[in-house]
């Protein structure tokens, strides 16, 4: 009988539709992982704050595949529009497989001239959207006994970096708060872990001074967005579920 319940189980969960949330999806990083995860047979569901257009523009492209995805908008550190949108789709959608927190800013200046508002907009916004994003999603997910949490972090989480201290703050604090939430969650299946890319193709870098950068890349090159989602869609599968409360770099053997 054991068996036979087993297997009902393992036919429950591969005939299932797993629906990931990937906040920031719009562009950059977000959108490799969101059109990746999609590719690989989840259902998406793209987040944007500001980028409706680029974020309608993702979805069409998806769903001109035929694959299932919805989009949804809010500010990650706007608390209350966190909960009361969150909420609202777990009540109506049931629990998610996956969630993906990838939106973040920067507001980059050296430590003497850095404003109050330039350090609490990125804490806000990075830090706190982990709170703000994941607190209304985690009960039912418990629930449910299985998922997976992926955090993106950042190799300046890890190293620091020179005119980002604020930035440097909420990445390694999202490290701390994912290897505690990873305990907290274990015995409920769910996993946490974190993906701290280095110098990647986005927008992000443009005024990046890459002659200076790619000498400390042992690969001698910059990364491409592509790279990190190969890896969120690993640590999506059932095959990573007995990797948690890691920190997984892609950074061509940055140091």
């Amino acid at each position: 009988m054991k068996d036979e319940k087993k297997n009902e189980m393992k036919n429950e969960m591969k005939d299932e539709k797993k629906s990931v949330l990937i906040t920031g999806a719009s562009r950059g990083i977000g959108r490799a992982i969101a059109e990746a995860v999609s590719e690989a047979g989840y259902a998406v569901v793209v987040h944007y704050n500001k980028s409706r257009r680029s974020a309608e523009e993702l979805a069409e492209s998806l769903g001109a595949k035929s694959r299932p995805v919805e989009v949804l908008q809010f500010d990650t550190a706007d608390r209350a529009e966190c909960r009361e949108k969150l909420t609202a789709y777990a009540e109506s959608h049931g629990p998610l497989w996956g969630i993906v927190l990838n939106a973040g800013i920067a507001a980059d200046a050296a430590f003497p001239g850095l404003t109050g508002e330039q350090w609490d907009s990125v804490l806000d916004a990075n830090l706190g959207g982990f709170y703000n994003v994941l607190q209304p999603l985690i009960m039912p997910l418990c629930r449910k006994k299985r998922g997976r949490i992926i955090v993106l972090s950042s190799a300046a989480g890890l190293i620091g970096n020179r005119g980002q201290v604020n930035y440097s703050a909420s990445k390694a604090g999202l490290i701390g708060a994912a290897k505690a939430l990873s305990l907290e969650l274990a015995s409920r299946s769910i996993t946490v872990n974190c993906i701290a890319p280095g110098i990647i193709e986005t927008g992000m870098i443009e005024t990046a001074a890459l002659d200076k950068i790619l000498p400390a890349i042992p690969l001698g090159r910059i990364g491409r967005p592509e790279e990190v989602a190969a890896l969120a869609v690993f640590l999506l599968s059932e095959a990573a579920a007995y990797i948690t409360r890691q920190v997984i770099s892609v950074n061509g053997g940055l140091v």
